[in-house]
């Protein structure tokens, strides 16, 4: 496997942020919403801003313009690109989390937002990914100051959204935020499976604050035809969290990990000699149901989402160290 990085405009913003939407409208890239600090760090006082503006790329090599607005500020949700658009769920601000769930249509002049269903409950800071026409959602945190993430797995079927979303049961293992998650299809007939890796549990602390414990390992994988659950092999040789989400799958079927936070430089933060995240690549092999390095990023990221685009995948923006972020975007041709 060969991983060719190269690099598209960058959206048109100083600071960049931390976990937009990101996905596909009328063959243009959009981008909306995210959080950054633009001016002070949180170690130096800076307050977090979320925002709602929405740009639009027509072209690889065309120019970023500004194509509307969000409902409302929004940051940490997941975004699929589906049936023309771009499909949000969930996010939120400084105060709440949000259920909010809806579709941007762009058509080259005029960005549409139509309302979906709901989410059962508010959270952010969750994983998900598309099968087919059926998008999944896994965990998160229900609010801000939460001290226990999610233990909830949830399905909207996107060709009859009016049926709205289905609890299913989740994965064997702790709750989660900021984990892994993948979709991928199989041959005709053969049905898919949506994967969950690593992520974060929280505890309160001694303040009563959420406190992370440290990175979970363990990987799982749900099989969509016979809709239940099978534990796959660990993370190896790292963990992640808030890695490029959805994450990347390649043609023969591998689920691509770039980057993400293992959770050992967190002494660092704020510090002028933090490192940054990994920049390896990991790959997991669902046949052989092992992990191997498949290669390296030219970046540091975390919070950081992906939509597939002209062939290939687009990491737009996201957090190069805490609390620093990156306007870049870059394209991952798989060979």
């Amino acid at each position: 496997m060969q991983l060719l990085w190269t690099q598209l405009p960058s959206v048109p913003d100083a600071e960049g942020f931390a976990s937009p939407f990101a996905g596909i409208g009328n063959d243009a890239l959009l981008v909306g919403g995210g959080a950054n600090f633009p001016a002070k760090r949180p170690w130096e006082g800076g307050t977090k801003i979320w925002y709602d503006t929405v740009f639009a790329l027509p072209s690889p090599d065309g120019a970023w313009r500004v194509a509307g607005r969000l409902p409302r500020p929004c940051a940490y949700g997941i975004s699929v690109t589906h049936g023309g658009g771009v499909i949000c769920a969930g996010g939120g601000d400084a105060r709440e989390h949000f259920r909010d769930v809806y579709k941007l249509k762009w058509n080259g002049g005029e960005l549409a937002v139509e309302t979906l269903p709901a989410l059962p409950r508010p959270c952010a800071f969750s994983s998900g990914a598309l099968v087919g026409d059926v998008f999944y959602l896994a965990g998160g945190i229900e609010a801000p100051d939460s001290t226990r993430a999610m233990h909830t797995f949830w399905a909207l079927d996107l060709t009859r959204t009016a049926t709205g979303w289905r609890e299913l049961p989740p994965w064997p293992g702790r709750e989660r935020m900021l984990a892994v998650a993948a979709g991928r299809q199989k041959g005709a007939g053969q049905g898919g499976e949506f994967y969950l890796f690593s992520g974060v549990a929280l505890r309160s602390g001694a303040n009563g604050r959420p406190e992370r414990e440290p990175l979970l390992a363990d990987g799982h994988a749900y099989d969509i035809g016979a809709g239940v659950w099978r534990r796959v092999a660990d993370m190896a040789p790292r963990v992640a969290a808030a890695a490029a989400t959805p994450a990347p799958v390649a043609p023969d079927g591998s689920v691509l990990v770039c980057t993400g936070d293992d959770g050992t430089k967190s002494h660092l933060n704020g510090h002028p000699s933090h490192p940054g995240f990994p920049r390896d690549v990991l790959a997991y092999k669902p046949d052989a149901d092992k992990w191997e390095i498949a290669g390296k990023t030219p970046f540091s990221r975390a919070t950081v989402p992906t939509v597939e685009w002209h062939g290939k995948w687009i990491v737009v923006n996201g957090e190069r160290l805490p609390g620093y972020r990156s306007p870049d975007v870059w394209a991952l041709e798989i060979r």
